[in-house]
């Protein structure tokens, strides 16, 4: 019998790829979003629902009849802080309540490394200290928390921590960098850029929640760092993408806190789109460790840092005309580039 999947979050970049991997595997699959469904390749393919997971009595419409839910709705961090609480928080909890009620085989939930804030050490393991840095990963913490209250009732909710993933569908802050290669310009970035900074391809964390919905119970109900496992530097990831496109531009490193300061006060004034996690953890190390994935779940990731994004550049470069002139605060969409616009005609 085929599997039944509900993911909340359906219509976002995660939910799009994940889609396309589950209907590989030939499970049945419904998309619950608070945005429009906007992916017309599997439209037909799939259930699409429209509504929001904060909204209990929709939820359990959505739920009802599934054998497994991934849940990966979430405000993004350019959302307002309230929302990203109520998303995150109430809406996990609406989500988990929902599905004990239902009876629900297993609930896959989607966290984040942003749990772990600015750390001192790394690797990082499931076991350190989680300390977020502004709303999103505090609001992320906080949806673990409710997670841990549904185990031990007896749920199976494999908990997964992927760090930033990239692949086809992905734009946000990563279009930055895809526009001025394609353009032809330097790239800046904060620091000396000699820090290892692990990144993910979404196929892979795909793999991961697949892995998790269909493996041992006792074995998956835990919770799992999820990343690449061939990384190097950012600034030696990044060039990877600028050698490609073939103009022989470089990384170009700026001092860290002067640009920090500014980047601030940008972003109090609504005049760039970068926040606070990224500018504080782009110039630091940043990586954890997958050995548990690898060894409970059987995780295997088949892309390194430079595949992932090359792989993801490709894509932009084949689908530019699809979101020429658009812009938004979600990850399949450019991000306005507010003040960095005038940083371009510099570099």
């Amino acid at each position: 019998m085929r599997k039944k999947c509900l993911i909340t979050g359906g219509a976002g970049f995660l939910g799009i790829n994940l889609i396309r991997y589950l209907l590989k595997e030939d499970w049945t699959v419904t998309s619950l979003d608070l945005a429009e469904f906007p992916f017309r390749d599997v439209i037909g393919d799939i259930r699409t629902l429209r509504g929001d997971v904060r909204d209990k009595d929709f939820v359990g419409r959505a739920i009802d009849g599934m054998d497994v839910v991934v849940h990966a709705a979430a405000a993004l961090p350019l959302a307002k802080k309230s929302d990203i609480f109520s998303t995150e928080v109430d809406g996990t909890r609406n989500v988990l309540e929902t599905s004990w009620k239902h009876q629900i085989d297993r609930v896959i939930h989607i966290s984040s490394t942003a749990v772990y804030g600015i750390p001192d050490h790394h690797p990082l393991l499931e076991s350190d200290r989680m300390q977020g840095v502004g709303a999103y990963g505090q609001a992320k913490i906080m949806a673990e928390e409710v997670c841990l209250q549904f185990r031990q009732k007896g749920m199976c909710i494999p908990i997964l921590r992927p760090k930033t993933f990239v692949g086809p569908e992905r734009l946000g802050v990563f279009g930055l960098l895809y526009e001025w290669a394609n353009e032809g310009k330097n790239f800046p970035m904060l620091g000396a850029g000699k820090n290892k900074y692990q990144l993910l391809d979404v196929e892979d964390l795909c793999q991961a929640i697949f892995l998790a919905a269909t493996g041992e119970r006792p074995k998956v109900n835990d919770t799992f760092n999820i990343g690449a496992k061939e990384f190097r530097t950012l600034a030696q990831d990044f060039q990877e993408v600028l050698d490609h496109a073939g103009y022989g531009k470089r990384i170009r490193n700026l001092p860290a806190w002067p640009v920090i300061f500014v980047l601030k006060i940008l972003e109090q004034l609504h005049l760039s789109p970068l926040y606070e996690w990224i500018y504080e953890t782009v110039s630091k190390e940043s990586f954890v460790s997958i050995e548990k994935a690898e060894k409970a779940l059987h995780f295997a990731p088949k892309y390194s840092n430079k595949d992932a994004l090359l792989r993801n550049y490709r894509w932009y470069c084949e689908n530019l005309s699809r979101f020429r002139n658009k812009s938004g605060t979600s990850h399949t969409v450019p991000w306005s580039q507010g003040a960095l616009r005038l940083a371009k005609i510099v570099f």
